[in-house]
């Protein structure tokens, strides 16, 4: 089974992102990973995945306590499914600015196992003057933040959220976001 975990971008969406964010041509339209100043390794297009159910978080940072750090080893893509994507809906001034985010410590600890991907169903693993530094940060390790995936709920809903992750940046040069298309293969 394939379920496409890639937001479907619209005019509307287009229009409404570049009202929020003036990036949005620029490669950060949509499901995309920042570049980082890094080449996306082939190897990292198909990966183990899972996907982890935080959306009962509200109120704070999504942190190490909140999942299951012994599901997760070397080279996967982990995502994580608040469903804020679904709720808030995708470009608006709240989408971008009051999203949720992953603590510093969850991102060290999946750093420390090696990941290969985080995925998130909202604007950013951190808001605001930390979101860009903090893509830096993985990057320089090797790893790939992406951003405004959809139905991970999908996922979860048959089966345990392990899955095959099956990435494709466009192949754009000289940007400071990549496109991707993301399948979740069960």
């Amino acid at each position: 089974m394939l379920i496409d975990i890639t937001l479907k971008v619209t005019p509307k969406m287009v229009e409404d992102a570049n009202a929020s964010e003036n990036r949005s041509l620029t490669g950060h339209l949509g499901t995309h990973f920042d570049v980082m100043n890094k080449e996306f390794p082939l190897e990292y297009t198909k990966r183990k995945g899972i996907v982890f159910d935080v959306s009962q978080v509200t109120d704070r940072d999504i942190s190490s306590e909140d999942i299951d750090l012994n599901r997760v080893s070397d080279q996967m893509f982990v995502a994580f499914y608040t469903g804020f994507i679904e709720k808030v809906g995708y470009g608006g001034p709240v989408y971008f600015a009051e999203h949720p985010q992953l603590s510093n410590e969850l991102i060290d600890d999946l750093l420390e196992k090696g990941v290969s991907i985080i995925g998130v169903d909202f604007a950013g693993v951190r808001r605001g003057k930390e979101h860009t530094p903090k893509d830096q940060y993985c990057a320089d390790r090797g790893v790939f933040v992406i951003e405004n995936l959809r139905n991970l709920q999908e996922v979860l809903a048959h089966g345990d959220g392990s899955f095959t992750a099956n990435t494709y940046p466009v192949s754009y040069a000289e940007m400071t976001g990549l496109p991707c298309r993301v399948i979740a293969e069960l």
